[in-house]
């Protein structure tokens, strides 16, 4: 597990602001992050125009949409959508409480990866709390398929993602990247690694009033050609799938607790990462909540079995 066991629940230390677009929005927005007690959680404090927020809870529970993207409120009034890249940004780097806000429905785009939000986080620093922190653990094998695409869970002792893709178009075919997720590891092998998109794609949702944000600034683009059409190339021969980790992350981020296991995909996305952790917390003999004993020090902290705080962010 590494230097991730950690004991107590972390925040930011000063606040951090990030200005861009909304890819599918085109609208600018301004993310303001801001330090959190113990327990909060993440939480997004959307400024409704009028003076006033509301606030949405960054849980499983709240997802109302996985389209193109992970959307967290009711699609028709108060939400923020596209929270993948932040959320995974917040897992990867270890920080449990902190709220969001933001003057707008969507988080910025950026250019297309975690990198922008991981480097703000980072100029926040880090403060630990008095509270220990709780982790899910997995207990048993939990699986769920749709048609050709599937998902699991497995009881490891560490954080770790497998997430395997295939696509027909030959500039992708299929790849497949594992990790242990560290805060340096993200950093270093998975924070870069950029949306993508075919062209094809792109212009159908132009046409039809999404993706007004996207460029080749924020997204590596694939030609009808199979090429890709940014003139400065790929950062990873297997920045695909990089993406895609980057995303299955975010997305898991929304359990309300770390988690210690292995999650396994093959062709995946929002709508089957949200499906998977909906199966695993729905069943209550397929995890339990732990946390570092209070006595133990180091890599070899012992795990112990803990009663669900009152507001259980796991319950569904």
């Amino acid at each position: 597990m590494g230097n991730e066991l950690e004991g107590f629940q972390t925040t930011i230390g000063s606040r951090a602001t990030l200005t861009g677009i909304g890819v599918h929005s085109g609208k600018p927005v301004t993310l303001t992050f801001l330090p959190a007690d113990p327990d909060t959680g993440v939480v997004f404090q959307i400024a409704d125009g009028k003076g006033d927020a509301s606030e949405i809870r960054a849980l499983v529970s709240e997802i109302g949409a996985t389209e193109l993207c992970t959307m967290l409120g009711d699609p028709s009034s108060q939400h923020i959508a596209t929270v993948e890249h932040l959320m995974a940004s917040i897992f990867g780097l270890g920080i449990d409480n902190l709220v969001v806000e933001v003057d707008g429905d969507e988080a910025p785009i950026l250019d297309g990866s975690a990198r922008l939000f991981v480097e703000a986080l980072d100029q926040a620093g880090r403060e630990t709390q008095a509270a220990k922190r709780r982790y899910i653990r997995v207990l048993k094998p939990v699986r769920i398929e749709s048609g050709g695409s599937w998902a699991e869970f497995l009881p490891h002792n560490g954080t770790r993602f497998e997430v395997e893709i295939d696509f027909d178009s030959p500039a992708i075919g299929r790849q497949k990247f594992a990790a242990e997720i560290t805060a340096d590891i993200f950093r270093a092998e998975i924070a870069r690694a950029r949306t993508f998109g075919f062209m094809k794609d792109v212009e159908r949702l132009w046409a039809s009033g999404h993706a007004l944000g996207s460029s080749l600034e924020n997204s590596v683009v694939i030609g009808n050609d199979h090429k890709i059409i940014n003139i400065e190339g790929l950062r990873w021969r297997d920045e695909f799938v990089r993406h895609k980790t980057l995303d299955a992350i975010g997305d898991l981020a929304l359990a309300g607790a770390r988690f210690i296991g292995c999650f396994r995909s093959y062709r995946g996305g929002h709508r089957l990462n949200a499906a998977a952790l909906r199966t695993l917390l729905s069943d209550r003999s397929a995890f339990e909540i732990v946390e570092t004993n209070r006595s133990a020090r180091g890599r070899s902290a012992e795990l112990i079995t803990v009663n669900a705080p009152v507001y259980a962010p796991w319950a569904i």
